[in-house]
C-alpha cells in the first residue's frame, strides 16, 4: 500500500477516503538487511520486532536470533492482543508478529507458534495448517486444550461474547473481494469488542492482505476494491478510537508492491490511468498515518524499525 494505491482509490471513492482523518502523517523506509527491495517477512519483522532482517525470515534477526516482537511483549505485560487478517494466518505479514521461523514458507512450523504465546484472538485463513498436517498433529486440539473457543464462520465468531478465540474462518486464503463480503470489517469489530474487556488495554495487529496482490497482478481495480474494503475498516477502528480517546491507531504497510505511477485520470469520473513498472516490490518509503494519543510519535521519515519501540513506550511496556 503506497501513495499511488491509496491516491488510486480515493479517486475512485469521490475524492475521499476514511484515513484521510489521521492528522499525523510519515515515512517508513522499509528495505531489509540484505536487499533494496524488501518482503513481507523482513517489512513485517522489522515492525513487530524492531530488527532489521534478511528477506523470507520470520520474527527474528538476520542472524536467525529469534526476537520478541510487539504483539509477544504487550502479551507478557498482561495486555489482550489479537490478529486479523485478510489471508492465511500463517502467511508472512501475520506470522511476523507472532511466529520465529527463518523461512515464510513454513507454514505449518509457523502455525504451531501460534501456541507459544498467548494471543487472545486471531482470525483469518489457513487453517488447513492447524487440521491436516503433514505430521498428523491436531493444532486445533491443542487450541481447544489452552481454552480457545474454535471458530469456522465469521457468523461463529459473532457469537461468541468473551475468551479466547481462534478464528480459521477459510482453508488457505480467503476470496479476494468483493467475494468475502464485510469478513474484514466484522472481524475487527468482534475482536476490539473482546479485546476492550482486558482493562490494562489490547494491542492488535489488522491487515488487508491482498491489496498488496493486485499490485502483484498489476491490477487497480483488485487493488481500488482492497484498498476500499480496508479503508471501511480503518474508518470502524476510527469511529472506535475517537470515542474511546485512549487508542492509537497506526496505518501503514510493509512495503509498495507493483511500482504503481498513475499518469493522468479524471476526478468527476472518479477513474486514474495506472502504469505498473513492476510484478514484485518495489524500495520507495510508504505513507504512515496515526490517530489518537501519540499519534504525533509517527511523524517524519523514519525507518520501520522504530514502531516497535515508540508502541512500546506509548504502552509502557517493560
Amino acid at each position: 500500500m503506497g501513495l499511488a494505491q491509496i491516491y488510486s482509490a480515493m479517486v475512485a471513492n469521490g475524492n475521499s477516503l476514511e484515513l484521510e482523518r489521521c492528522q499525523y502523517v510519515g515515512l517508513s523506509k522499509t528495505y531489509s538487511t540484505d536487499n533494496y527491495t524488501t518482503d513481507s517477512a523482513a517489512g513485517a519483522t522489522a515492525m513487530s520486532t524492531g530488527v532489521k532482517t534478511r528477506n523470507g525470515m520470520i520474527g527474528m534477526g538476520p542472524d536467525s536470533v529469534v526476537v520478541e516482537t510487539i504483539l509477544e511483549q504487550a502479551s507478557r505485560n498482561g495486555l489482550a492482543t489479537g490478529m486479523v487478517v485478510a489471508c492465511a494466518l500463517t502467511h508472512a505479514t501475520p506470522a511476523s508478529f507472532i511466529a520465529h521461523q527463518v523461512d515464510r514458507e513454513w507454514n505449518e512450523e509457523i502455525a504451531v507458534d501460534y501456541l507459544k504465546t498467548n494471543i487472545d484472538v486471531f482470525i483469518g485463513g489457513g487453517k488447513r495448517y492447524f487440521d491436516k498436517r503433514s505430521d498428523g498433529r491436531s493444532l486445533v486440539n491443542e487450541l481447544k486444550a489452552k481454552d480457545y473457543q474454535i471458530a469456522y464462520t465469521l457468523d461463529e465468531v459473532k457469537s461468541i461474547k468473551e475468551g479466547k478465540v481462534a478464528g480459521l474462518l477459510f482453508d488457505n486464503h480467503p476470496e479476494a473481494m468483493p467475494n468475502r463480503g464485510r469478513y474484514l470489517t466484522e472481524a475487527t469489530q468482534k475482536t476490539i469488542d473482546l479485546l476492550r474487556k482486558n482493562k490494562k488495554g489490547f494491542f492488535m495487529m489488522v491487515e488487508g492482505s491482498q491489496i498488496d496482490w493486485g499490485g502483484h497482478n498489476n491490477d487497480n481495480n483488485m487493488i481500488i476494491r482492497e484498498m476500499l474494503d480496508f479503508d471501511t475498516t480503518v474508518g470502524q477502528v476510527l469511529d472506535f478510537a475517537k470515542k474511546n480517546r485512549r487508542t492509537l491507531v497506526i496505518i501503514t504497510a510493509d512495503h509498495e508492491t507493483g511500482g504503481l505511477s498513475l499518469p493522468s485520470g479524471n476526478m468527476e469520473k472518479r477513474y486514474s490511468e495506472a502504469v505498473f513498472s513492476t510484478g514484485g516490490h518495489t524500495g520507495i518509503p510508504v505513507p504512515v498515518f496515526a490517530f489518537g494519543p501519540g499519534a504525533e510519535e509517527f511523524t517524519g521519515i523514519m525507518e520501520n524499525t522504530e514502531f516497535k519501540g515508540k508502541i512500546a513506550k506509548l504502552l509502557k511496556l517493560e
